[in-house]
């Protein structure tokens, strides 16, 4: 297996990697598991940035898949407590743990064109990987700016998390193209059939 490009719709709405992990999990972004196998992993990795296009990615199974999901799911207890002004010591535990190994190396070489291009100095590992996941998540959260930003996205139907870095810290939901436009539109019906009630209530009843 190769990376090349993406060949699934994928959404990087939240501005860190170790957020778009999070947004791949029942509950976040719909109904479904997004990393249901390892050729769904292995495209993640390519569209999320972690693994150049192009990689060689034959290592990626199942095992892969499991790992992921159990950094998804420590990610997730971990931020999801800080939001609340709470303590997760075992998904803080999970994460460091995750974090501790070293991530990938990276190397510049020379592209087709003669550009300079990112490629990993070695073979991907899953654990090398899950760092680089896990320590944008340590980073995250003990950056004071960056931690401030932190939000959940409060569309109906959408928890996922997200940065908030617009003008004035007011974002209100992880995608305004999304579930922005999706929010607009239910309002805009709201008021409409709003109109429509209040306009058949004026009515005059025939006796």
């Amino acid at each position: 297996m190769t990376a090349g490009k993406s060949s699934y719709d994928w959404r990087f709405d939240s501005g860190r990697p170790c957020l778009d992990l999070v947004a791949t999990g029942i509950g976040t972004s719909g109904a479904c598991e997004l990393l249901d196998g390892a050729e769904r992993l292995a495209d993640w990795l390519v569209a999320t940035g972690l693994v150049p296009g192009g990689t060689h990615l034959g290592a990626v199974d199942d095992t892969w898949v499991g790992r992921f999901r159990q950094l998804r799911a420590g990610v997730d207890s971990l931020l999801t407590a800080e939001l609340g002004g709470r303590r997760a010591e075992s998904a803080l535990e999970r994460v460091n743990a995750f974090a501790a190994a070293a991530p990938p190396g990276l190397r510049a070489v020379r592209g087709t064109s003669g550009t300079l291009v990112r490629t990993l100095s070695a073979d991907p590992e899953c654990g090398a990987l899950l760092a680089a996941v896990a320590r944008d998540a340590v980073e995250l959260l003990t950056d004071p700016v960056a931690r401030a930003g932190l939000r959940r996205c409060e569309a109906d139907n959408c928890r996922r998390l997200y940065l908030d870095t617009s003008r004035g810290r007011r974002r209100r939901w992880c995608s305004s193209e999304v579930c922005g436009n999706r929010e607009r539109v239910a309002r805009h019906r709201r008021r409409a059939a709003a109109v429509t009630d209040a306009g058949a209530g004026e009515r005059p009843r025939t006796p």
